[in-house]
């Protein structure tokens, strides 16, 4: 069975992706063929329908549950990797509110988490990820919201971290951050859908205890990053929660999915009530 696959070229998804794209694990009858793309690519492909699994941000998720479900495994989620707001200098709250403000994408988990933080702040540029430092220290936007190796090197640009939001989810709620899940089609048989979660969380495994393996393949997507950056940005993003959620990371999700409805970000009908594949 041939399957579409959706990942970012980040490090920590080329990461975990190496085995199961790169023929060095059993996968069982299924074919993987990958899609690489920017996370906010990824988010608008998932609306069309147009990929088996992908990676997805867990606020787009959330607009997407009738028709993708969440794997167990591959999940960004953690403790102090949440997405930063930067500026040139210290803003006001007013100033915030006033912005304009750089976001990574509509339906990402960033600006969701910057929602969150400032409601009222209506004045947002969605641009691409990595444009968003430059667009801060050119004064393009008062302010910018960062993620992904970007919060490795705003400091050397002369900027300053306004607030991490991640830091003020678990502050809030006392929880990890939910940032970003691997997702499949509901009408895909369970079956498939509990094998690809398997094959998953096998691909993680291999990645984590023989990181060296996969370094071929992230450079090859991560050619102009810091070897250092590269490797900050993938412990950070992949450790426990990515190989398995467990119950206290299904739990964070749940409640940011609780969140999105309480806020009005999304219908309770839009979201079912089991939001993950069997297990």
């Amino acid at each position: 069975m041939k399957l579409t696959l959706g990942f970012s070229p980040c490090p920590n998804d080329t990461f975990i992706f190496d085995a199961l794209v790169n023929g060095k694990m059993d996968l069982k009858g299924i074919h993987i063929e990958p899609y690489i793309a920017d996370v906010e690519e990824l988010n608008r492909l998932a609306r069309e329908g147009v990929l088996d699994i992908t990676k997805l941000s867990y606020h787009a998720f959330a607009h997407l549950g009738n028709k993708y479900a969440l794997l167990h495994a591959g999940s960004a989620l953690g403790n102090n990797c949440g997405p930063l707001l930067i500026a040139r200098h210290e803003l006001s709250d007013a100033e915030i509110l006033a912005g304009p403000i750089a976001i990574p994408g509509r339906y990402t988990t960033a600006n969701f988490l910057f929602s969150l933080a400032w409601p009222g702040a209506r004045n947002t540029q969605e641009m691409l990820f990595s444009e968003i430092e430059q667009a801060v220290a050119s004064s393009r936007v008062t302010a910018g919201l960062i993620i992904h190796e970007n919060r490795f090197t705003y400091q050397d640009k002369g900027l300053v971290k306004i607030r991490d939001l991640g830091e003020y989810w678990e502050e809030s709620t006392g929880l990890p951050i939910p940032l970003g899940g691997i997702a499949i089609r509901r009408d895909i048989p369970e079956h498939i859908q509990v094998l690809v979660d398997q094959l998953v969380a096998q691909s993680v495994r291999q990645a984590r205890a023989n990181p060296l393996d996969t370094m071929d393949y992230v450079k090859a997507y991560a050619q102009e990053m810091d070897p250092e950056v590269m490797m900050s940005h993938i412990r950070l993003y992949v450790n426990g929660y990515t190989e398995q959620l467990g119950s206290l990371g299904e739990q964070a999700v749940n409640h940011l999915m609780s969140e999105a409805v309480r806020q009005g970000v999304v219908s309770e009908n839009t979201l079912p009530h089991q939001l993950f594949c069997p297990s």
